[in-house]
């Protein structure tokens, strides 16, 4: 029985190993080259229409017509003092939750932050993959960490007396302990923002509806809210397939009553008919300010 154990035991690790590692890689590569999604043709405004807009010269009327424009579109988000948001660099409308990222100098879908590690705006379209790829780090650490500290106790005591391997298990340990202390505390922090429905962005600075700032007008609930990003088959939640709802243009959002909330009112119609119909506002956009954001 002794004999058989340690084979047993090599091909078990090498198998982790394997696995932790192809997952690691596979999460990363689709983290670097999954570019972020960009609002469609529907939020920017036409030829005619920047036209018109950069022609006019009085800004109340310039106000009219970027408002005529938002009205037809489905965003319930305003800026801090109540605008339409507004990108000037891209030309568009801002769906809610859309950023502009002044590395990519694009516009991302519900953009959490610009992440040096992978080179790559996280968004709507890799968000997922971000998390895991979190998540397989963490572990991959965790198991590097666990299988060479037996080597390290060993050294400790003496049983081991090669001074060169010594140096490079207590190394290993070390940097693995250390990247694993490090992702614990990032993927701690995106797993309470995943369970808030917030994204990086929202939890510095919480999005404003027209009745105003409201850091939780996403948050639908633990069980919605993981919905929203590894979407509702649970076999594909731990593989780095895309699997989020929607398309990134709008959100259910959290109301006292769905009459109040547009488009909790029509959500099973935005599903249907995506944005090609209007949707059924009080009128109230061409009141508002237009301010634009970058």
């Amino acid at each position: 029985a002794v004999t058989l154990s340690n084979p047993v035991e090599k091909v078990a690790y090498l198998v982790i190993f394997h696995i932790l590692f192809v997952l690691f890689v596979w999460t990363y590569w689709k983290s670097i080259f999954t570019l972020p999604v960009q609002p469609g043709k529907k939020y920017h405004i036409s030829y005619a229409d920047q036209e018109r807009y950069e022609n006019e010269e009085r800004p109340e009327v310039q106000r009219q017509i970027l408002a005529e424009i938002a009205r037809k579109l489905p965003v319930y988000t305003r800026t801090g003092s109540g605008g339409i948001r507004f990108c000037d660099r891209c030309r568009l409308i801002k769906p809610d939750r859309c950023h502009h990222c002044s590395v990519c100098a694009v516009c991302v879908l519900k953009m959490d932050h610009h992440c040096p590690w992978v080179n790559n705006c996280i968004g709507f379209s890799n968000y997922k993959f971000f998390l895991l790829f979190l998540a397989y780090s963490l572990l991959y650490c965790l198991y590097i960490a666990a299988t060479v500290f037996k080597y390290f106790i060993k050294y400790w005591t003496g049983e081991l007396t090669n001074g060169r391997s010594k140096f490079h298990v207590l190394f290993l340990l070390f940097v693995a302990v250390m990247f694993f202390v490090s992702l614990l505390f990032l993927f701690g922090y995106h797993c309470w923002l995943v369970s808030r429905n917030r994204s990086t962005l929202e939890a510095f600075s919480a999005p404003v509806f027209q009745n105003g700032p409201d850091k939780n007008g996403f948050n639908l609930g633990f069980v919605k809210n993981l919905q929203q990003v590894f979407g509702e088959e649970k076999k594909l939640w731990l593989l780095p397939i895309a699997s989020s709802q929607g398309d990134g243009h709008f959100f259910p959002m959290r109301s006292l009553s769905e009459a109040q909330n547009p488009l909790l009112a029509h959500e099973e119609q935005w599903e249907d008919d995506g944005m090609d119909e209007e949707p059924h506002d009080s009128g109230e956009a061409p009141s508002l300010a237009i301010e634009r954001e970058t």
